[in-house]
């Protein structure tokens, strides 16, 4: 039997052509980040957090299901921290074999997501006291999907991802619908149109990523 050496080089052009085209795609698959991995944790913390928010504080004070009045924000943030360190593990996972601009990028935005929070956080400690009880939930809820759809479309900058920019601004169009709508109806809709929206994001890019 004739050895057959694998470390052989390719017989013709097309043959290399080949190999580097196999090569790039393995790479690619190495670093591409599952979309359903990202995108639904997400999806359903918003989908059930905000679901039950809107449960418990309908519109006008109405009680749909008489939960406990911790369960939807527990659970909300429950999930979100959930989501959160899924993400950061991924990312980490990925980031591993990334490095120079690229490696710059993601990490810059992370920390912009950390630092925008985090003045969310604060800015809302401050006033939100001053407003009545039934209005509080609503403008923390508004201005923190108004702070992630801007980061999303800040993100599709980055990326050239139409993808991002346009669910960034569907956030945007269904934020403003529900505050004019009012509380209560705002958490249905962000549970739906938000929540709802991130899962079948992560799933279209999922199957997209097949083709």
């Amino acid at each position: 039997m004739t050895p057959v050496d694998d470390d052989a080089p390719p017989a013709s052009a097309a043959e290399s052509l080949e190999l580097i085209r196999r090569e790039q795609a393995a790479a690619a698959r190495t670093l591409e980040l599952n979309p359903l991995l990202y995108y639904v944790p997400w999806g359903a913390a918003w989908l059930i957090g905000f679901g039950l928010l809107f449960l418990r504080y309908g519109p006008d004070g109405r009680v749909f299901v008489d939960l406990p009045d911790w369960l939807p924000l527990v659970s909300l943030f429950a999930l979100m921290a959930l989501a959160m360190a899924t993400t950061t593990v991924l990312t980490a996972t990925r980031g591993r074999a990334v490095q120079g601009r690229s490696s710059w990028q993601g990490t810059a935005y992370g920390f912009t997501w950390f630092f925008s929070f985090a003045g969310v956080g604060t800015t809302m400690s401050h006033f939100a006291p001053l407003l009545p009880e039934s209005e509080r939930g609503l403008l923390w809820a508004c201005v923190s999907v108004g702070v992630v759809s801007a980061l999303y479309m800040a993100g599709a900058a980055i990326w050239m991802s139409r993808d991002m920019f346009i669910f960034g601004a569907w956030l945007t169009v269904i934020n403003i619908a529900g505050v004019l709508a009012g509380a209560g109806w705002h958490s249905l809709i962000i549970s739906i149109g938000g929540g709802g929206g991130l899962c079948l994001l992560g799933v279209l890019l999922r199957l997209r990523g097949r083709r």
